[in-house]
């Protein structure tokens, strides 16, 4: 997810989904890290504000059209319950109370999402454009992303509904749009991630954020930031467009560092990224004003998390590591938790999802 443009910059964000089992076997979004990298980062007040003015910006529940089908997040038994840290502005570390048998998660601007082992979602924080009212009997649900100040999820039928803020079209995918395996909400637009290897977007293009490569295939994992967008494809490079980060000069297409091979895993955060190695090292760039892109010395992880200007990794150990800026106290992991098997970033706050012993 990503910070709603009419928010202040100083609450960035951005959404991760990760999945051990995905990490694992090298389906769906990544091969060795975020499943389903539902980025989502924080919005930039110098961005054009083109929001048409009779878009309802609190629409009701948007069914989309049908889609193929989807993998997991976490592997069969894998389910737990969420821990949550950081900002609580809007009450999005305020997990309800008895919630557990939790599959996935995703963080939006000031709000938390959670998919259940059941297919329902659970919704919490800020509601100021619907964001966490779920569609009445939502149901069979195997994927979840939350952008800034909206969501949207993927059923097992194939079908794709969306909620919330809905200013951009991010709730109106493309006409015709099918087979789609995997969904990453960004800042206030949407990318999925066809079964075909190849990618969709729609919602705002205030950046180039939804102007896909042409000719752009083979892509095993796909991220969403606040106004550009990632995919790394099979041969492990990535490939990005839409608005570079500040420290790159004019928007333009986002630059990536030189040299950069055997990714399988991606996070794209405000003006920062992550990747993962497939032998789990992680690199990052873009702004470091906070540090967010300087990753501690041995590191290895399962899947990266790129927040409003701090990073989070899942270790293969089970356990936490977070960097960056901690104004909020995102990176102050409480508990020192194990046996963490997802983690999300959102823009000043962080979800992971704890299994069952």
């Amino acid at each position: 997810m990503i910070l709603n443009r009419r928010a202040t910059t100083t609450r960035l964000g951005l959404v991760a989904l990760i999945g051990i089992s995905l990490a694992l076997s090298g389906c769906g979004s990544t091969a060795a890290s975020p499943s389903d990298i539902l980025p989502g980062g924080s919005g930039a007040t110098d961005a054009p504000q083109d929001t048409p003015s009779d878009i309802d910006t609190n629409p009701p529940a948007t069914t989309m059209p049908v889609l193929g089908p989807v993998v997991p997040t976490v592997a069969p038994g894998q389910s737990g319950t969420v821990l949550a840290w950081g900002d609580d502005t809007g009450g999005q570390v305020d997990v309800p109370d008895g919630l557990s048998g939790v599959v996935a998660v995703s963080a939006g601007d000031e709000f938390s999402l959670a998919l259940k082992s059941d297919g329902t979602v659970v919704a919490w924080g800020a509601d100021d454009a619907g964001q966490t009212d779920i569609p009445a009997g939502l149901a069979n649900v195997k994927a979840i992303s939350a952008g800034s100040s909206f969501a949207v999820a993927l059923k097992s039928d194939g079908s794709l509904v969306g909620w919330g803020d809905n200013s951009d079209g991010q709730l109106k995918p493309p006409s015709g749009l099918t087979g789609l395996s995997k969904i990453a909400a960004g800042g206030n637009h949407v990318l999925g991630l066809k079964a075909d290897g190849t990618v969709a977007a729609w919602g705002s293009d205030a950046g180039g954020e939804i102007d896909v490569p042409a000719g752009l295939s083979d892509v095993v994992a796909i991220s969403a930031g606040y106004d550009f967008s990632m995919a790394v494809k099979k041969d492990g490079t990535i490939v990005a467009w839409g608005n570079k980060f500040p420290t790159d000069g004019a928007p333009s297409t986002v630059t990536i560092p030189a040299g950069l091979s055997g990714m399988v895993g991606i996070s794209a955060g405000y003006f920062h990224a992550l990747a993962v190695r497939s032998d789990g090292t992680v690199v990052g760039w873009g702004t470091n004003d906070s540090g967010q892109t300087i990753t501690p010395v041995g590191l290895k992880a399962l899947a990266v998390a790129a927040g409003g200007n701090f990073s989070i990794a899942l270790k293969p150990d089970g356990t936490l590591a977070a960097w960056g800026g901690s104004e909020s106290g995102q990176t102050s992991i409480p508990g020192s938790p194990t046996n963490v098997v997802a983690i999300a970033a959102g823009g000043s706050h962080c979800l992971a999802i704890v299994a069952s012993k």
